[in-house]
């Protein structure tokens, strides 16, 4: 009987042994690996980054986002870095699925065509999801297949659950503007709200500014329109890890990466508004994509749109509209434009002459694009995307380019009298004087005074 028993306990021993064998030879070997590391698989992500730069492990590349995009055939995810050009190397991704390590894939890097000759480039990473993975939420990168301590490693959050290119039927906003970035302590507060504003009335729902730095007025501002969740403020301390450059080109302004990494900005806005929002304003702070046939920028896409329909990027024409001129200046005591004394800055309302365009100059354009449509994109020209491209004409649209300095002063016969702006005087002006009353940067008798000359 006891030899029967024990027979019996030998066998359900064996049984158990059978089983956790073909468990463990059905499991693929990385999940093996990790699990011998870590002792259990319910633990990822380890490290989740909430920094909008973060530094890859045993490399020399940072890691800025990462989103769904299932548009290039055989890929799924896509992570937005900043590479150094020279050390590009193997890499492999690794996901979060519903807490549990996946298997690595392989990793494909793509460095963006338009680095301007810079050590560092704007890089796409494209990862496929490995099969059985459900519910990913998280992606890192290695840079070997197996046998990595992942503990080590930050973790991004996956955004956007659905980019296959398919138009949506409603979004958060038609129109998000992507402005790229500020550095320098920038402090250029009456423009700023005065832009702001204009694209309030423009018909624009969300602003998203990448900040290096700026001034504590224009941060009292920014902190105000953030309140009201207008602006979307996307810290970017590019300078605590690269030595990021004043200009465009290396050749002629040095550094490690174009423009405070105004490339990666502008990329990681486009996918950052690619489920909420229709259209996208690539432009910088100091310029106005404004319509001159329609009062809003909805009824003028309406419109090109509908000519158009197979377009992805609308090239805008851009002008300049000088610092000083013979006719507008607030300046003078006569003047029916507000003064706005003592807050930092200019008044865009004064710009009213435009140069004329030198056919002998290259004149890049700005853009407004759909997301949907676009990959890659630079300054002035969309990289990689499907769709077309149209030039708008002036007559439709134009950017309204305030610079803080004029680069040459042009004879008077070479500017052209352009008030567009002072048709949306009468609602700019009360709304710019509110802002700056609520950031106290104006007093309730200057914002009377300021309504009184304007009536």
């Amino acid at each position: 009987m006891d030899r029967v028993k024990h027979f019996k306990r030998k066998f359900f021993l064996l049984l158990i042994a059978v089983f956790i064998l073909i468990i463990i030879e059905r499991t693929p070997r990385i999940y093996r690996l990790i699990t011998q590391i870590h002792g259990s698989t319910n633990t990822c992500p380890f490290q989740t980054s909430n920094q909008s730069i973060t530094p890859l492990e045993n490399t020399k590349h940072f890691l800025v986002s990462a989103y769904m995009d299932q548009r290039v055939k055989g890929f799924d995810i896509r992570i937005i870095g900043i590479f150094r050009r020279d050390s590009i190397q193997t890499l492999y991704c690794l996901f979060c699925c519903a807490g549990h390590l996946s298997t690595t894939t392989p990793a494909a890097v793509l460095v963006h065509s338009d680095h301007f000759g810079f050590p560092f480039g704007t890089t796409d990473i494209m990862c496929k999801i490995p099969t059985h993975c459900n519910a990913v939420s998280h992606v890192t990168l290695l840079t070997q297949p197996n046998g990595v301590e992942v503990s080590n490693h930050t973790w991004l959050l996956i955004r956007n659950k659905k980019t296959d290119g398919k138009e949506k039927k409603t979004f958060q906003f038609d129109f998000t503007v992507c402005i790229s970035t500020l550095f320098g302590e920038y402090n250029n507060v009456l423009q700023f709200a005065q832009t702001l504003e204009m694209y309030r009335l423009l018909g624009v729902g969300r602003v998203v500014i990448y900040n290096t730095s700026a001034g504590p007025e224009l941060n009292r501002l920014l902190h105000s329109y953030s309140q009201e969740r207008y602006v979307e403020m996307v810290e970017w301390p590019i300078d605590k890890y690269l030595n990021a450059s004043h200009g465009w080109l290396f050749s002629k302004h040095g550094g490690d990466l174009h423009y405070y990494g105004q490339l990666v900005t502008l990329n990681d806005c486009i996918y950052r508004s690619m489920d909420r929002s229709l259209y996208v304003l690539l432009n910088d702070i100091d310029e106005i994509i404004m319509p001159y046939q329609h009062d809003n920028l909805k009824s003028m896409m309406n419109m090109l749109q509908q000519q158009h329909p197979n377009t992805g990027a609308f090239l805008i024409q851009v002008h300049v509209f000088p610092k000083k001129t013979l006719l507008s200046t607030s300046e003078n005591k006569n003047s029916p434009l507000p003064r706005w004394d003592g807050v930092p800055g200019f008044n865009i309302l004064d710009r009213i002459y435009r140069e004329g365009r030198d056919k002998n100059i290259n004149h890049p354009p700005k853009m407004i694009i759909q997301p949907r449509f676009v990959q890659q994109t630079s300054v002035h020209n969309v990289l990689i995307m499907s769709g077309q491209k149209f030039k708008v004409p002036m007559k439709v649209c134009g950017v309204i380019h305030c610079r803080i300095s004029t680069l040459k002063q042009r004879p008077l016969e070479e500017l052209h009298v352009d008030t567009r702006l002072w048709d949306f005087k009468n609602k700019l002006i009360p709304r710019v004087n509110e802002i700056l009353r609520r950031v106290e940067l104006m007093s309730s008798e200057e914002e009377k005074e300021n309504r009184l000359n304007n009536i």
